[in-house]
């Protein structure tokens, strides 16, 4: 069961585009994007399970958050979307179209392989977790205190925008940190299916981060039969970000 239906922005008319963010993120990651989508497209900007504006729950993994989407889809009037995710949006983005192909009309799927994945993230689940926010005072000392075990700065400014105030004016967790943790590890595992997906699907590999190796294409075409590999070069994980306008111009072109 999905639960409660996940908390989702939408933007313009038309042929419906759902977009995905990765792990710590939430919907704000893609608005960028999701401006300039709508001048042709429905854009449906999801919170993920445990993230944003969305239902906490203690259950996290790639079927169910599949599910929360095609529920939310569903509940939307949705029959068929192009689905959009980055990282861990990606893996969800990759579940749906395995377990409710019809769902999925096109499928980008943004610097993320369907394999098992080293737990490389759980110094930062510790490190946010250890933080007793009722010893702050302000967002500044948290990102101070953060510092010796998180040294990078935008990483660290990036998890805290996951910082909210609770209705007595406390910091607290926008996100269910506990939950995150908890489920960390089905996080990272492969993801399989009843079937391939047989539509059409484009991987986007940045070509400076190791998320999709060589090694991970034949998994990668196992699954998805149509996928386009393609690297764009001189860029990190975060391709969004990162190179915006190539993103954007090789996922319309992928559209039509």
């Amino acid at each position: 069961m999905s639960g409660p239906l996940l908390h989702v922005q939408e933007f313009g008319a038309g042929p419906a585009v759902v977009l995905l963010h990765g792990l710590f993120g939430s919907a704000d990651n893609w608005r960028p994007i999701a401006v300039r989508l709508a001048e042709r497209f429905h854009v449906l900007v999801i919170d993920q399970r445990n993230h944003g504006a969305s239902p906490h729950h203690a259950e996290m993994d790639y079927p169910l958050m599949a599910a929360d989407v095609a529920g939310l889809l569903a509940a939307r009037g949705v029959t068929r979307a192009r689905v959009v995710g980055h990282s861990m949006g990606g893996k969800t983005a990759m579940q749906l179209a395995l377990q409710c192909p019809e769902c999925v009309e096109r499928l980008v799927v943004a610097d993320i392989a369907p394999r098992e994945y080293a737990p490389h993230l759980e110094p930062l689940v510790r490190a946010l977790r250890a933080l007793d926010l009722a010893r702050y005072q302000t967002r500044q000392q948290i990102e101070d205190a953060l510092e010796p075990a998180i040294p990078d700065l935008s990483l660290r400014r990036f998890l805290l925008k996951n910082l909210g105030r609770d209705g007595a004016g406390r910091f607290a967790w926008k996100i269910n940190l506990r939950g995150i943790a908890d489920n960390y590890a089905r996080l990272c595992e492969p993801l399989d299916g009843p079937q391939p997906y047989c539509g059409a699907a484009l991987f986007l590999r940045a070509g400076q981060s190791d998320y999709i190796s060589g090694a991970d294409e034949s998994r990668i075409r196992e699954l998805f039969p149509a996928a386009q590999i393609h690297t764009m070069p001189g860029v990190g994980h975060w391709i969004h970000a990162e190179q915006p306008e190539e993103f954007l111009r090789l996922v319309l072109d992928f559209f039509h």
